[in-house]
């Protein structure tokens, strides 16, 4: 951390950048695109009506419109990726609007679609299925025909298509908010150097040792959302009922129930993640306590709960050192999965720095022509910088497969299933770093509170935010109003279930969960939580068992989108369908808790 100010992205050097060439050689070939898209949309009047005609016909609708959609993809792709590099710049603000409006246009023009494949009777579409000329398509037609109880008609459609632009509404409000117009100030780090506190280093300040200024960072940092709570509560609420809208425009019994259906997954693998974690947060209750006990302290607060419990092991690692350090990590996998990340992070994939106006936080993005791209905020003296380059080059990595596996109309894989890519990434990451540290008990403990605490994020933490989002969907649901005060009493109820008397509990944590960009994606988080549940099953068994596994790791990678979500990972190796693997998670966790336990008392005290 330095006393210098946030560089302007011009500042930024062009090699620490990612390069777009892969999309577009500039705006002018990415406005050609786009003009040719848009001519493109008359095209679909050609089709409307006429699907149930021949086989012919409906195979030619259907890669007409799987190409077009590849397109605006691409468009989309390059202008929220620029867009995201300073969310300042209004032309690339301008072209992600433009982008984001012809996909509605064209939705809009495509809405005849799914109605009129879903209304051709059961021995029609039955011959056509049996065509070999749509096998490429019958998994794509599959999820298709399933929504038939909850397509409307044409003009219903239509409309439904017509909304997708406003319903974007409250997430755009949200994003611009919370990456332009909030004001965190500066803050002086322990060395009294100001510092202009951001998304970005936010979580570097959590893990100051002076608890001073973990403090003074902590109360700063959230009386910018104070300042805008009520405005923040009201774009969350406006955006759950939208999600109630299509929930109930699609004759869904619930939005959970919605929002699980494309994934094919029941709410039984939702209600077995949080009663699980509910009924074992005891592990968790007693590292927080350890936590306390060895940081000398009196309470134990949200601001204690990420700074290393062991002192003086400083941790810097520069981008590229990181990159070496995540090739070696991941030798389980092989000799090509490496070389392609290598070439990947230091080739252009990345765009690596905080820049002023970048969007905060980090993703792995791109579409089926170009590369993959990772967003990253990184810093070379937090370790939380090496686990996100690994994440989300589980991500990339997982995408790269996937396009080189799938033809497009299967290539896109769930969520569901990439939140075990990216996490299973970071669970080698950790065996990697505890062996590699075998003879130095202090980085050991080190390396197994960062483990600890990656696992209470992404399982605990997420768990938690998953159930709030059960609650406060149904609140909504139930014609009951989701006020400030409701959605906050509610998110610090859960606080005191999930962390018990183990926590201090400021008032201002009840903030939180205003700031989380993820609940603009309803019922999303949760796949987190059973991501690293099975992407830890899926690590011990390529680990002990070897090129078997290895291979059956890599088969599904190679699968993207071809399967249901479960059905993948059931080919991988993990049943989710069974809360056998959270059991197995919490285990883990357990174990590792006990580890860092024995390792302080007989190595560090």
């Amino acid at each position: 951390m330095s006393g210098k100010l946030i560089p302007a992205r011009k500042d930024i050097s062009d090699d620490h950048k990612w390069d777009l060439s892969g999309l577009f050689e500039s705006d002018n070939s990415w406005e050609s695109l786009f003009s040719a898209s848009e001519e493109d949309l008359v095209v679909y009047d050609r089709y409307k009506g006429h699907l149930k005609d021949s086989v012919a016909i409906f195979k030619e609708a259907i890669e007409f419109h799987l190409g077009l959609t590849r397109k605006l993809e691409k468009v989309y792709t390059y202008a929220h990726l620029k867009s995201d590099e300073d969310k300042s710049d209004q032309h690339y603000l301008g072209l992600h609007q433009r982008a984001l409006n012809l996909f509605t246009r064209a939705s809009e023009s495509a809405s005849f679609m799914t109605p009129e494949m879903q209304a051709i009777a059961d021995d029609v579409i039955n011959q056509y299925l049996a065509d070999d000329s749509l096998n490429e398509f019958k998994f794509y037609l599959e999820k298709i025909l399933r929504y038939k109880p909850h397509t409307r008609s044409e003009s219903e459609e239509h409309i439904l298509a017509m909304t997708r632009e406003i319903a974007n509404g409250p997430s755009q409000v949200f994003g611009q908010l919370d990456n332009v117009d909030l004001d965190f100030g500066s803050i002086a780090d322990e060395n009294g150097r100001e510092v202009e506190l951001s998304h970005g280093n936010f979580s570097t300040f959590l893990i100051n040792p002076s608890r001073n200024v973990r403090r003074k960072a902590f109360f700063q940092y959230y009386q910018a959302y104070q300042n805008h709570r009520h405005t923040l509560a009201a774009t969350l609420a406006q955006s759950i009922k939208k999600d109630l809208f299509y929930t109930r425009a699609r004759k869904f019994s619930n939005c959970r129930v919605s929002a699980l259906f494309s994934d094919n997954v029941s709410e039984t693998v939702y209600d077995n993640l949080m009663q699980t974690v509910k009924r074992n947060v005891a592990p968790l209750f007693k590292y927080l306590n350890f936590r306390q006990k060895v940081l000398g302290l009196n309470e134990l607060h949200f601001y204690d709960t990420y700074v290393p419990i062991i002192e003086d092991v400083e941790f810097r690692m520069p981008y590229e050192e990181a990159v070496e350090v995540s090739i070696r990590a991941i030798e389980p996998l092989g000799e090509a999965y490496g070389r392609i990340l290598k070439q990947g992070l230091l080739g252009g994939w990345v765009d690596r720095y905080e820049n002023r106006g970048k969007r905060s936080g980090a993703y792995s993005s791109g579409c089926y022509d170009s590369p993959p791209y990772i967003l990253l905020n990184y810093e070379e003296n937090n370790i939380n910088s090496l686990y996100t380059l690994m994440h989300e080059a589980g991500h990339s990595m997982h995408s790269y497969y996937s396009k080189k596996n799938q033809p497009y109309v299967n290539h896109d894989y769930t969520i569901f299933v990439a939140e075990v890519a990216s996490t299973f990434n970071e669970a080698l990451l950790s065996r990697y770093l505890l062996e590699f540290y075998k003879d130095n008990p202090k980085m050991i403990a080190y390396i197994l509170n960062r483990e600890i605490d990656n696992i209470r994020a992404t399982l605990f933490r997420q768990t938690m935010f998953a159930e709030f989002e059960k609650i406060t969907h149904t609140i909504v649901e139930t014609n009951h109003p989701l006020t400030l005060d409701v959605i906050c009493q509610e998110y610090r109820k859960l606080l005191q279930i999930y962390f018990g008397n183990a926590l201090t509990l400021d008032p201002e944590l009840s903030l939180e969960c205003l700031r989380i960009p993820h609940f603009y994606s309803a019922f999303y988080v949760y796949k987190y939580a059973t991501g690293v549940s099975a992407a830890i099953a899926l690590a011990d068994q390529v680990v002990a068992e070897g090129n078997s596994a290895r291979q059956a790791y890599l088969n599904f990678l190679k699968l993207g989108g071809s399967k249901f979500p479960l059905d993948e990972l059931l080919d991988a190796g993990v049943d989710m369908s069974s809360a056998e693997p959270v059991e197995q998670a919490i285990q883990h966790f357990r174990n590792l808790v006990d580890r860092l336990m024995e390792v302080y008392y007989l190595n560090i005290v």
